[in-house]
């Protein structure tokens, strides 16, 4: 690096402020003002561009290279002279305003120069300032680059770029530190303004209440001066009575006004009371929602230390293994201890806490009742895990989003829409966004009354799929109250759905996970005919075709296309999985063959069903891979087969934090393009039909070689048939 190249940056960054300022000046100097303006005050924009000369032997030297600036009375006596002598470059100083103009007016331009004239000293000042500035930034970095070159050693040069890469990182810390504090400002800027709103709301109300004070009063006072005027008509009085009468009207008149005075004193002392009262409301308001907040804090960060303890207590177990000693006795009593102790039954002097309920919003069993007690220790880690990360994300997360599909209005396709469904839908939208969104697929198959009239159809004769519908209707969730208890409809709608959708689709009737597809439907939306379009929509027009169907041709498509992609995005994993022989496909398959319906917790597994109505199957890829990347680390620290499908057996349902599962989603998956899917999935479609067609002609060929062999029973031996008469 030379000095020249040093220096051009700061040269370049002076000449090129140099130039926006004097075509900003010159822009202002040659504009017209509006019609109606008096033509001297366009004058000051003019004069300011011609530079003053403070020598007449050097016309041509600017004002800012002279050593001494002008006096401000020399300068105006400059102008005056100036604007007596004729001159065709100012319109403003012609012979007419010498003659026709008076004196005033040409006092007001002439200030009015010198009015533009400081203005413009000012803005020169205001370049050499960022000169100076310019000039000092060329400076320092020729002093860097001479050092660099100056250095005798590379090791010199290196700690040269190193002290710069140091002063780069606290600079991007600064950076990151006033984001932050911006974010901060924001949202404090939102609290302000709700507060302002709610000060405004309650400034009207107190006015409204004033001014129907303000009326009453008013007209009470006008029907006291009307009746003292046009007293009521009465018999004729003495003189002395009516005397009387009017002193005591003088008299309650007096009386009225001390009694209006009293309330307008009373009322602005009311109305400062109520402000007061409102102001030490809406602190105590503040403090309360502080205070919650802390609390939610305080709880979060109890459940997450009450599943490390109890993930201790589990590997100390592991570690113990089966061997009866009192430290074993002791780690199952402490077991035993966590799994029986609730938060709620510890909180004391009537401080509501949030404890974990025994079943979600949507039914679901939050701690699982396992059989195995390391399982059942699991579930209660997972289950304080997942309340911990709903506490700490209600604010910053789930408020924050609830506004924005509260604010969203009529649903439509687009961009933010897509990036609201991957954050997940608020409960209370949910049904209403996802009848939209079934709409979106099967509007062309829809008709009025065709639910009923597959139902209709199924009561006149039975369907060769409803024995299989209802041995699947008991296993159906076992572990949601919605579809266990006696008294719930749920498993009739669920009965009626399937029963419907085997008469709408002949070629599937039934096949197992269906029911499952079908439930998840009923959950959300809770009617039937919602649920079975529903259904219809993600068999009929999401999934590929001959995806339910006997060979499930589609579904081991997708199986093999799954293999590639983890080959692509997580080669570390396949290559541990390929050592020890495991094959994902046993626990995959049912996860596209029922969208994750019996493997992830409801929180998530809803979300996911969220973007998957909107987006397709890739969603079920995205996720897929999701859920091995969030527990690839844990993988590949097994180091054995059997401990891998151990674990694979239950690692979905300890995945808690949602977001960071959509994070890895729909931001570390990507590139993940629809057009490589179909690609992938064509190519492994033409290779499970040629190995599809070479096992038929093999099964063909054995038919054929059997059939040659000759009778079914060989001599001497004897049939089934021929003894059918002895005892």
């Amino acid at each position: 690096m030379s000095r020249g190249s040093a220096q051009d940056p700061a040269q370049s960054g002076t000449q090129n402020t140099v130039y926006n300022i004097r075509s900003n000046r010159q822009a202002q100097g040659t504009g017209h003002g509006p019609p109606g303006e008096d033509p001297p005050l366009s004058v000051g924009p003019q004069r300011a561009e011609r530079p003053l000369p403070s020598d007449p032997g050097t016309p041509g030297k600017d004002p800012a290279d002279s050593p001494k600036p002008t006096a401000k009375s020399s300068l105006t006596a400059n102008l005056i002279q100036k604007a007596k002598r004729p001159n065709n470059t100012f319109p403003l100083f012609a012979e007419g305003l010498t003659r026709t103009r008076p004196a005033q007016e040409k006092i007001l331009a002439l200030e009015q120069q010198v009015l533009m004239l400081t203005k413009e000293l000012k803005s020169q000042k205001e370049l050499v300032r960022i000169l100076h500035k310019a000039l000092e930034a060329a400076q320092q970095e020729k002093r860097a680059s001479s050092a660099y070159l100056a250095a005798a050693e590379d090791k010199d040069r290196l700690e040269l770029v190193r002290h710069k890469v140091r002063q780069i990182a606290e600079l991007g810390k600064r950076v990151e530190a006033l984001e932050r504090e911006r974010e901060s400002l924001v949202q404090a800027a939102g609290l302000r303004e709700q507060q302002v709103q709610e000060l405004q709301r309650h400034v009207q109300l107190l006015l409204e209440k004033n001014q129907a004070k303000q009326q009453v009063i008013c007209k009470l006072s006008e029907k006291v001066t009307r009746d003292f005027t046009h007293p009521p008509t009465q018999p004729p009085v003495p003189p002395g009575a009516a005397d009387r009468d009017f002193l005591s009207q003088q008299e309650k008149m007096e009386h009225l006004k001390d009694d209006m005075e009293a309330y307008r004193t009373q009322n602005r002392f009311l109305n400062s009371e109520i402000h007061q009262v409102t102001k030490i409301w809406r602190r105590v308001a503040e403090n309360e929602k502080a205070l919650l907040m802390k609390c939610a804090y305080l709880q979060a960060k109890n459940c997450q230390v009450e599943s490390k303890y109890l993930a201790g207590l589990r590997r100390l177990q592991e570690a113990a293994g089966g061997e009866a000693t009192e430290s074993s006795e002791l780690l199952r009593q402490l077991t035993q201890e966590a799994l029986q102790w609730e938060a709620g039954e510890a909180s004391a002097d009537g401080v509501e806490l949030s404890p974990i309920s025994e079943y979600d919003e949507y039914g679901f069993l939050t701690v699982p009742n396992y059989e195995m007690e390391d399982l059942k220790l699991l579930a209660k880690i997972q289950a304080l895990e997942v309340h911990s990360h709903h506490l700490l994300a209600h604010e910053a997360v789930e408020r924050p989003l609830r506004e924005r599909w509260a604010a969203l209005g009529d649903l439509a396709p687009s961009v933010e829409l897509k990036q609201l469904l991957r954050a997940g839908v608020p409960r209370e939208h949910r049904p209403r966004v996802w009848k939209w969104l079934v709409q979106l697929r099967v509007r062309h198959l829809q008709s009025p009354g065709h639910y009923q009239e597959l139902l209709s159809r199924g009561q006149v004769r039975e369907h060769p799929a409803a024995r299989q519908i209802e041995l699947d209707l008991n296993r159906t969730f076992p572990n949601n109250k919605h579809f266990t208890c006696p008294t719930s409809t749920f498993p009739d709608k669920l009965r009626r759905v399937l029963l419907a959708f085997s008469w709408q689709n002949p070629t599937i009737g039934y096949c197992q996970g269906l029911n499952r597809l079908a439930a998840i439907a009923l959950l959300v939306l809770e009617e039937e005919e919602s649920a079975f379009w529903c259904l219809v929509a993600i068999v009929e027009t999401i999934m590929p075709a001959d995806y339910y169907s006997k060979t499930l041709t589609s579904s081991q498509v997708d199986q093999r296309v799954l293999q590639d992609l983890l080959l692509e995005k997580l080669p570390r994993l396949m290559a541990h999985l390929g050592q020890y022989r495991v094959d994902l496909s046993f626990l995959t398959f049912n996860w596209f063959l029922v969208v994750f319906a019996d493997s992830l917790i409801s929180n998530i597994l809803l979300r996911v069903w969220d973007a998957f109505l909107y987006e397709g199957t890739k969603v079920v890829f995205r996720y897929a891979l999701a859920i091995f990347k969030y527990n690839e680390e844990e993988i590949l620290r097994l180091q054995d087969g059997l401990e891998i499908y151990q674990y694979l057996r239950f690692f979905t349902k300890t995945i808690c934090n949602s977001q960071k599962l959509m994070t890895i989603a729909f931001n570390d998956m990507n590139p993940f393009p629809m057009k490589q899917l179909r690609q992938l999935r064509r190519a492994h479609r033409e290779r499970l039909e040629a190995e599809l067609h070479e096992l038929e002609q093999l099964k063909a060929e054995y038919l054929e070689t059997r059939s040659s062999w000759g009778p079914a029973v060989p001599d001497g031996c004897t049939s089934e048939d021929e003894g059918e008469g002895e005892a």
